[in-house]
C-alpha cells in the first residue's frame, strides 16, 4: 500500500500572517490609517442602521435591505480589520487554524451575503420603478423578511460546504501565509494533499453567488433604464433615477473592487498590489456604502437633519 506522503509530516497547528511585513517602515502610519478607517466603517454603518430605526418615513423595503446591509458591513470588516491592526502594530501574526478556518468562512459568507442582498435590492427598484402601481402589494413585509433571510441563509450555507472540505485538509507547513487575513487561495497552497476537489467547488459555489447575483441586478437596471426612458418628462426621468442611483453607485464600487482584484496577475511580484486590491472590498467599499447612502440619497440627509435638530430632553421644558 501506497503511503501518502503528508502522513509522514508534523501537522501544523496554526498559521504566520504575514500581512504588510515587506514595509514595516510603515506599520505605524498603517495602524492609524486603518484605525481610522474601521472607526468611519463601524460608526456609519450604525448611523444607518439607527436612523432607519428611528425614522418612520424609512421604515420602507429599500430601507430595511439598507440596514441589512450596513449590518452587514459592520461584521464584514470586524472579521478581518482588528486582527490586522494587531498584526502591525504588535506584531501578533500568528492564527491557531480553526481560527483561521473560522476567519474565512465568515469572511466567505458575508461576501457572498453581499452580492445577493445587492441583487434583492435591485429587485425592490425595478419593482418601485417598473411596477409602481403594484409595488405596495407585491413587497409586502414579510416578502422582505423571506428575501434578506434568504440571503443570509443561502450564503452561510452554501460556504460551510467549502468550509467543511477545507477543515478535511491536512496543512503540514510551511505555515507562512503572505497575506493580511485567511483567504482561501493562500490556505490551499499550503495544504500538503490533492485540493483539486475543494477548489472545484468553491469556485462553483463562489461563482453562484456572484455571478448569478450580477447577471440579476443587470437584468433589473436594463428594465429599469428602459422604463427611465419612457418618462416623457425630464423631471420625471431625473426623480425615477434619483431613487435607485445610490444603490447603483454602491453596486459598481462593489463590483468594480472585485473585477480589479481577480483580475490582478498571480505573480509574485505582485503580491502588495494584490493586497492592495483586496483592501478595496475589505475597508474601502464598506466605508464608502453609507457615505454614498448619505450624500445621495435625500430620505437619509433628511432624516439626520431632524435628528441633529431634535432638542435633548433634559434641555426641553
Amino acid at each position: 500500500m501506497v503511503i501518502p506522503p503528508w502522513e509522514n509530516q508534523t501537522t501544523i497547528a496554526e498559521f504566520v500572517l504575514r500581512g504588510f511585513s515587506s514595509i514595516r517602515q510603515l506599520n505605524i502610519f498603517l495602524f492609524m490609517t486603518f484605525l481610522v478607517f474601521y472607526i468611519l466603517i463601524v460608526s456609519g454603518n450604525i448611523l444607518i442602521v439607527l436612523l432607519v430605526f428611528f425614522s418612520h418615513h424609512l421604515h420602507t423595503p429599500m430601507y430595511f435591505f439598507l440596514v441589512n446591509l450596513s449590518f452587514l458591513e459592520i461584521w464584514y470588516t470586524s472579521n478581518i480589520v482588528p486582527k490586522m491592526l494587531l498584526i502591525i502594530i504588535a506584531e501578533q501574526k500568528t492564527i491557531s487554524v480553526a481560527g483561521c478556518l473560522a476567519q474565512f468562512y465568515f469572511f466567505g459568507s458575508l461576501a457572498a451575503t453581499e452580492c445577493l442582498l445587492l441583487a434583492v435590492m435591485s429587485y425592490d427598484r425595478y419593482l418601485a420603478i417598473c411596477q409602481p402601481l403594484h409595488y405596495p402589494i407585491l413587497m409586502t413585509g414579510p416578502l422582505c423578511i423571506k428575501l434578506a433571510s434568504s440571503s443570509w441563509l443561502c450564503c452561510f450555507l452554501l460556504t460551510a460546504i467549502t468550509m467543511v472540505l477545507l477543515s478535511r485538509l491536512t496543512f503540514c507547513g510551511p505555515n507562512e501565509i503572505d497575506h493580511f487575513f485567511c483567504d482561501f487561495t493562500p490556505l490551499v497552497h499550503l495544504s500538503c494533499m490533492d485540493t483539486s476537489l475543494t477548489e472545484t467547488i468553491a469556485y462553483a459555489t463562489s461563482s453562484a453567488v456572484t455571478l448569478v447575483p450580477f447577471l440579476l441586478i443587470t437584468a433589473s437596471y436594463s428594465c429599469i433604464l428602459v422604463a427611465i426612458l419612457r418618462i416623457p418628462s425630464g423631471t420625471g426621468r431625473r426623480k425615477a433615477f434619483s431613487t435607485c442611483s445610490s444603490h447603483l453607485t454602491v453596486v459598481k464600487v462593489f463590483y468594480g473592487t472585485l473585477i480589479a482584484t481577480y483580475l490582478v496577475p498571480s505573480a509574485n511580484s505582485s503580491q502588495l498590489l494584490r493586497k492592495g486590491f483586496s483592501l478595496l472590498y475589505t475597508i474601502l467599499t464598506p466605508m464608502f456604502n453609507p457615505i454614498i447612502y448619505s450624500l445621495r440619497n435625500r430620505d437619509i440627509r433628511e432624516a439626520l437633519k431632524m435628528c441633529l435638530s431634535k432638542k435633548p430632553s433634559f434641555l426641553l421644558g
